[in-house]
């Protein structure tokens, strides 16, 4: 588990962090799933039909050429699905399924086991059963897959690493690429520290939607990002993923399903696990002779085809079974694109989801953690925070459980300016840098921490000053950006006070990424004794604070100039008001932050005091 050391972050490994991964080029467990189809002018699985059956097994791939047979035995007690019904092998690892046209059929990886990976490092352990194949569709959907096979089995192999009790699983959030540049964005970013790093190959990396940015035709160039991953790959559906010309919301994900996974699913690693759910409703609209209209939580007021955060029946009911057959003391991972609950939009009904009290029924008594992306922003939530919005819009009163988001791989969109290292600033709207979290598990328990990209684990702030010049310079400049006219407004000397402004309420900036409640923030001036800043979002049900004098000051001087989002909202941000009778010249503050596992990170700042001419 990862310990607090003055300054860093040290993490004791897994087994596998100091040596080469298991699922390295060299010795990667390729594979399949095995698709045995029924003899010519014979039944496959009844035809398909409605009220067939799909048989199989999931077999231990002893010879790891994907195909049963060879006297390699069955494997008993693993969990199978068609995304309804939810039922376990028997001591021979064959499993019985109800089959329909439409359905994926998949399993859950059981911990100590490993299902092949494709040269993508993307887990093969599921079959799409679509007899006609998707209608047409603009890129493409699934082909024809012809009648029910007479049967699908799933190959594994035996894995130390999923076996182990330490697991470090990172979560990658909206990677989001529009073009082929902003694909080279992510492999100079995010993907290249992935690459550098061998501390996941058990757990892996979970791609928490929006994995394209409505272009689907790039899923074959994203997949060779993956290339450079140290582990499974595994993806859930975004809103940017979708199939935007499906005539219904059952195909509305069928590009997704065909080059990349399910809609939803489990995996087991460790004592933990992981449900990959799909949390996007597409086409979000009310039927025509709908008395309400218009469903008030579509994105589009208007009633054209859009979207929500939703689950439908079907999903809701595979996750009570799915649930139903895991331990209770393992920790359970609820993954989504379009988050349970958030801060950024905490008052929005289309980017949360409406069955969010369904699934904490779901989890009572559990131990769990909900992660996710599609806000763009950094959210470290944790049990018993609260805001005005989840009261007002689904009775939510306080967190049963801690609630991730985990920021953004393209961060701002791929805005800002490009730096050396070849990809943007892209500071979100939360003034957060892009990057990924991971959470280090020692059995049930974990620890998240979260890395931003191009930088050692021990960056974790970002300091500024608020002051009265800053904030008259933000609302003109922000008035400006949105009525271009004459010359814009500068923030010429941004770590600059007036010292008249330090009596009009001028204060140091700490933007804690990670920070949460349970984090505090101490800064010391000039080497004088530490004192406690304040967290400026108490999360203890009031509304979101919002404008000049909740933003961050290093954020927005570059956004309002360089473009993107504006960070006036955060519930990460910590301020120290600034002593009134500081002395002109050169001040040095000196930062601790420290968070809810005590772990602590030191950041300096030279600011300076000066005279209005």
């Amino acid at each position: 588990m990862a310990t607090a050391v003055a300054g860093s972050l040290a993490i004791v490994a897994s087994p596998a962090f100091a040596q080469q991964a298991e699922n390295s080029d060299a010795s990667a467990y390729r594979g399949k799933v095995e698709v045995v189809r029924a003899s010519e002018g014979g039944k496959g699985g009844a035809g398909g039909k409605n009220g067939s059956a799909l048989t199989g097994k999931v077999f231990v791939d002893a010879d790891r050429n994907s195909a049963s047979g060879g006297g390699e035995r069955g494997l008993a007690g693993v969990t199978v699905t068609n995304g309804r019904d939810v039922v376990r092998t028997d001591k021979k690892g064959r499993y019985r399924l109800p089959a329909f046209d439409n359905m994926t059929v998949s399993i859950t990886q059981p911990s100590g086991y490993q299902v092949p990976l494709d040269k993508y490092n993307i887990p093969q352990f599921h079959y799409n059963h679509l007899p006609e194949g998707s209608p047409k569709l603009r890129y493409g959907g699934i082909e024809p897959t012809g009648p029910l096979p007479a049967a699908v089995n799933f190959p594994v192999t035996k894995s130390k690493q999923t076996a182990a009790e330490a697991q470090n699983c990172v979560i990658a959030g909206d990677l989001q690429t529009t073009d082929k540049k902003e694909i080279e964005y992510a492999r100079a970013g995010a993907i290249n520290d992935l690459s550098k790093r061998d501390d996941y190959a058990g757990c892996g990396a979970l791609f928490v939607g929006d994995v394209a940015n409505d272009d689907l035709a790039l899923y074959p160039d994203i997949k060779d990002l993956f290339t450079e991953i140290n582990g499974p790959v595994r993806l859930l559906p975004g809103n940017h993923d979708l199939d935007f010309d499906a005539p219904s919301a059952e195909h509305s994900f069928d590009t997704f399903r065909a080059q990349l996974a399910p809609e939803y699913y489990s995996y087991d690693v460790g004592n933990v696990h992981v449900v990959a759910l799909n949390t996007v409703d597409y086409p979000c609209t009310a039927a025509e002779d709908s008395p309400e209209g218009i469903d008030e939580h579509c994105a589009d007021p208007k009633g054209d085809p859009s979207y929500n955060g939703r689950m439908d029946e079907d999903q809701l009911t595979w996750l009570k079974r799915d649930l139903g057959k895991v331990d209770r003391d393992k920790l359970v991972v609820v993954a989504g694109h379009i988050g349970l609950l958030n801060y950024a939009d905490e008052s929005s009904p289309v980017h949360q989801v409406d069955q969010v009290k369904r699934v904490h029924k779901l989890l009572e008594g559990r131990k769990a953690v909900a992660v996710s992306g599609h806000s763009h922003s950094i959210e470290n939530l944790k049990a018993g925070d609260d805001t005005k919005g989840w009261r007002d819009l689904f009775g939510v009163e306080g967190l049963p459980f801690p609630h991730i988001t985990a920021g953004a791989i393209s961060g701002d969109w791929y805005s800002g300016e490009v730096g050396e290292e070849g990809y943007p600033t892209a500071i979100g709207r939360d003034g957060g840098r892009p990057g990924v979290v991971t959470l280090d598990v020692e059995g049930s328990e974990f620890q998240e921490r979260y890395t931003v990209t191009g930088e050692p684990g021990e960056v974790q702030t970002q300091l500024g000053i608020n002051s009265p010049t800053y904030r008259e310079w933000f609302k003109e400049r922000k008035e400006w950006n949105e009525n271009p006219s004459g010359e814009a407004p500068e923030l010429a000397e941004p770590l600059v006070v007036d010292k008249e402004d330090l009596s009009g309420g001028s204060w140091l900036t700490t933007n804690f990424f990670f920070g949460s409640t349970g984090s505090t923030v101490e800064v010391g001036i000039d080497g004088a004794p530490a004192e406690k800043a304040e967290r400026t979002q108490q999360l203890k049900g009031e509304a979101v604070n919002v404008g000049a004098e909740y933003s961050d000051p290093y954020a927005a001087a570059q956004q309002l100039v360089h473009g993107g989002s504006l960070a006036e909202r955060t519930m990460h941000m910590w301020r120290f008001d600034l002593p009134g009778d500081l002395d002109t010249g050169t001040h040095t503050a000196e930062v601790t932050a420290t968070d809810s596992y005590g772990r602590e990170f030191t950041d300096t700042l030279e600011f300076e005091v000066a005279e209005r001419p």
